[in-house]
């Protein structure tokens, strides 16, 4: 079966609408280029995916960001060569969007990693804007630590620029660091990215439009500089017990490190611990993901749909 076009009730859909079929038979023949080993090394704490569906979803996805890298550089030479100029070509930027435990650091590192393995070895870089968040300190003087993810708990200017820099061709631009185990971000450590062919950019909010408060338009959003976005979907509902299946899975392992910040619910019972998370996701993913994550959905030049069982089972690519 091919990509299907029409929307419900036969309305025009702005996406081709691949199902798992379709979309796998489009990398048919071509060899994945890593190992169950690596698999896990690559996916996120409860996310399951195994090699078949990294052959179905990820790999043909890789492939098709694969041909717009390689025509973007293609065309940057060309338009070089017309207009004289001598200006290196400057990264290709793939935004991945989603909810708090939907799966989309996962979906980046495996793009990284497929994306790298592409002829030529094109050196492929990942940055998530959890180090764009302003610091624990900050964000409770400002009265915003128990918003932390919303759009307003980033130092938005800042990453505006990274990108910027990142975008302009600028030799070693960087980025802050975040500790997941910590909850915060690491004073004076930076990520530097130096021109890689291709930069993966991770993050809640990144497709949001964003605003000021005054309620008008800032003059540049984040998505100025993405040449290919992705969003990571599910239903509400499947994410919100992920994220309680995932909080339970921490408290017997990473909650355990007297050091981390989540270490108080390290001794919950399975039932505080359960309460705990959904208490946790009521408060704050849930209204996140409904007021500000996927609104930004149908800007997305591609999503992935997830069922319930983590997998994808449909590929929505907005048509060109």
């Amino acid at each position: 079966m091919g990509p299907v076009t029409v929307g419900a009730r036969g309305s025009i859909s702005p996406y081709a609408v691949f199902d798992r079929a379709s979309w796998r038979a489009l990398a048919a023949g071509s060899r994945l280029p890593l190992d169950e080993a690596e698999l896990r090394e690559l996916a996120t704490l409860g996310d399951r995916i195994d090699l078949d569906e990294v052959a179905t979803v990820y790999l043909p996805l890789a492939e098709l960001l694969d041909l717009h890298v390689t025509a973007s550089q293609r065309l940057w030479a060309a338009q070089s060569d017309f207009l004289g100029n001598s200006t290196a070509k400057v990264p290709f930027v793939i935004a991945v969007a989603g909810s708090v435990a939907v799966g989309k650091s996962t979906t980046s590192r495996l793009l990284q990693r497929l994306l790298a393995a592409a002829p030529g070895s094109p050196r492929v870089d990942l940055v998530t804007t959890d180090g764009f968040l302003h610091p624990n300190a900050v964000l409770e003087s400002r009265g915003l630590l128990g918003r932390k993810g919303f759009p307003e708990s980033y130092d938005r200017r800042a990453l505006v620029r990274f990108l910027a820099d990142v975008k302009s061709g600028r030799e070693e631009v960087s980025a802050p660091v975040y500790d997941h185990q910590s909850y915060d971000v690491v004073p004076g450590a930076r990520q530097v990215v130096d021109r890689p062919d291709v930069l993966v950019l991770e993050g809640l909010n990144v497709l949001q439009a964003g605003g000021r408060a005054d309620g008008t338009a800032p003059p540049v959003f984040l998505s100025d500089f993405f040449d290919f976005s992705v969003y990571v979907d599910a239903a509400e509902a499947d994410i919100q017990r992920w994220y309680v299946e995932r909080f339970l899975a921490l408290r017997r392992t990473a909650f355990r490190d007297t050091t981390a910040y989540f270490h108080r619910f390290a001794d919950l019972t399975d039932d505080q611990a359960r309460e705990t998370a959904l208490g946790i996701w009521s408060a704050v993913n849930g209204p996140n993901l409904r007021t500000n994550i996927a609104p930004t959905r149908s800007r997305a030049r591609l999503v992935l749909q997830k069922a319930a069982d983590h997998s994808v089972r449909r590929v929505l690519l907005r048509k060109l």
